[in-house]
């Protein structure tokens, strides 16, 4: 099993480089960066490769509404040779209140344009001629919707790797099926072990059913924040996963377009579900955070003596995950890192 973490979200960029040198050291596999409303992950992820030597450098997610196919496939395959061949390409629809409202267009198709995304990204790297001719996408773009003087190209440089991994951050059931199918590997969300069966499991064994066996077994991205701690400072680690819960269950969508809402209900959380959105919509976030359920956020969450974290790492590892994905919590978290690196090797 892989150790990764997200390594810079809304801070400065170059600091948080500058502790993505002492993770590597400190035996992380595989860092990723977001994309939101934020600094562009493109731009960081270069910095980070020529920082680093060793780690595997990820995007966590790139919208694919925001970059054309092509320009995507052209991204993964720049920072994959910038990195000498350790990027991987983390892609997602987002959502319509970011894709909508900070991109300003139509939120639509999400998993029909993630399916050719990768057949497109795939032809690039192979430097075949590209020509598609999908339900959505359009490559060259046909005459009648434009000059008329498009012609199939293929990729001007050689890539590094023709099959620069692609994992995708789904949570609905067609979704999870085409990225099981399709994908090397899959960045779930809210991911409760016990129960991510209950949720995922008919779409990820319909997926596995047809999927290529040239890709290999699907890696699965999971985990939470992570501590070796006595239990005051587990509770408070616990705690301080009510803001983000509460955030994206509650206010990432409106009433019955909340897909993480969603997946809390699926969870068996109907009514802690409804209550957190009523709450969070309305204005009451604190209230809102104090519904989340502790068993919940027990669940996942690593934090406690060895005992415990090693028993959910094995909780982890017992449901599928292959990498755990970490944030690391407390006084030491170089020391958290080296710890869970040498149980999982």
């Amino acid at each position: 099993m892989k150790l990764s973490m997200m390594l810079t979200y809304s801070g400065d960029p170059v600091a948080a480089a500058d502790t993505a040198v002492d993770l590597e050291k400190a035996g992380l596999d595989v860092g990723w960066v977001p994309e939101l409303y934020s600094f562009d992950a493109v731009s960081i992820l270069g910095y980070l490769a020529a920082r680093t030597t060793t780690m595997e450098l990820g995007s966590a997610i790139l919208p694919i509404y925001s970059r054309t196919p092509t320009l995507t496939a052209m991204t993964a395959a720049g920072l994959d040779a910038v990195s000498g061949g350790r990027f991987i390409l983390g892609i997602g629809a987002s959502g319509p209140q970011v894709i909508e409202g900070w991109h300003g267009v139509p939120y639509d198709k999400p998993v029909g344009r993630q399916r050719e995304l990768m057949d497109i990204c795939r032809k690039v790297w192979r430097r075949e001629v590209v020509v598609h001719d999908g339900p959505i996408y359009h490559l060259p773009l046909p005459e009648d919707q434009g000059t008329g003087l498009g012609k199939p190209l293929k990729l001007i440089n050689h890539p590094t790797r023709a099959d620069i991994p692609i994992y995708i951050a789904s949570l609905g059931p067609k979704n999870v099926e085409v990225t099981a199918e399709a994908a090397d590997g899959w960045i779930p969300v809210f991911f409760h072990p016990e129960k991510a069966d209950l949720v995922w499991g008919e779409a990820l064994a319909r997926g596995r059913a047809k999927r290529d066996e040239s890709l290999g077994p699907l890696e699965v991205v999971a985990g939470g924040t992570a501590a070796i701690c006595g239990p005051d400072e587990a509770q408070k680690i616990r705690d301080g996963g009510r803001f983000m819960t509460a955030l994206y269950v509650g206010g990432m969508g409106a009433k019955g377009k909340n897909f993480y809402n969603n997946v809390f209900r699926s969870y068996g959380y109907e009514e802690e579900a409804e209550k957190i959105q009523d709450l969070y919509l309305d204005g009451h976030k604190e209230e809102a955070m104090a519904a989340v359920p502790d068993d919940f956020l027990a669940a996942t969450t690593l934090a406690g003596d060895e005992g415990y974290v090693r028993e959910r790492v094995e909780a982890f590892t017992a449901a599928g995950v292959t990498m755990l994905q970490i944030q690391p919590a407390g006084p030491d978290p170089l020391g958290t890192v080296e710890k869970l690196k040498s149980w999982l090797t």
